[in-house]
């Protein structure tokens, strides 16, 4: 018989800062997936232990971290959670998640008190921040910051582009590059998208080295 595992079945029955993370690292690092036998599961696959274990304990869940070694040196180790529970999948359901999302994702009706939540845990699954010199070939080069979300969804980055115009994120630009959508931030969006997803971070719910990256240009730059 399998073993039985805890999890909390309710998690994503009620809005929080965490049920909001985790609900926008599932969106970016998640899948879920019906079996031939009728079972309903949901899995989280990302390349840091330390967050996926701080994922494992607000979903209130007991069950066994995976560590998956690669093949090539060069990719890094991923490590992985898989959870069984037709309840919780039908509430991903009902948020707007699917299976094989890739290229059909939808942007869930996030509140407007939980989108910073909800930001930073997709980027911390599928964004980048970038710090480095432009216009180097003038006399005066400039440091700049430019922050990215990337999805195989070009709804998905729409609407997320147009919810982050209502908080102040005034440009940004969507394109396809490297068979997937893109949305890019420069400086003064990036900053605010900074404020915005790292404001209140419950439960260490975040990944350091991104955090860092913000606060060591912000630092930098003297910029408020």
């Amino acid at each position: 018989m399998p073993m039985l595992r805890t999890v909390n079945k309710g998690f994503f029955k009620k809005w929080s800062p965490e049920m909001a993370y985790v609900l926008g690292l599932f969106a970016s690092d998640g899948y879920m997936w019906r079996n031939k036998r009728g079972g309903h599961f949901f899995a989280f696959q990302i390349t840091d232990g330390d967050l996926l274990e701080k994922v494992r304990a607000v979903l209130g869940s007991d069950h066994r971290v995976a560590v998956l070694r690669r093949a090539r040196k060069k990719w890094k180790t991923a490590y992985r959670i898989q959870i069984g529970s037709k309840e919780m999948f039908d509430d991903l359901q009902r948020l707007g998640l699917s299976q094989n999302k890739t290229k059909t994702l939808r942007y869930p009706k996030v509140p407007r008190s939980f989108l910073g939540d909800f930001v930073r845990g997709y980027f911390d699954g599928d964004g980048n921040v970038w710090v480095g010199e432009v216009h180097k070939d003038r006399k005066k080069r400039m440091t700049v910051i430019q922050c990215s979300f990337t999805c195989g969804s070009e709804d998905f980055l729409f609407c997320l582009h147009k919810r982050l115009q209502l908080h102040g994120c005034k440009g940004g630009s969507l394109f396809h590059s490297q068979r997937a959508w893109r949305l890019r931030y420069s400086v003064r969006d990036s900053i605010l998208l900074y404020h915005l997803m790292y404001r209140r971070c419950s439960g260490g719910l975040f990944l350091d080295r991104k955090r860092k990256r913000f606060e060591e240009y912000i630092e930098n730059a003297a910029v408020v």
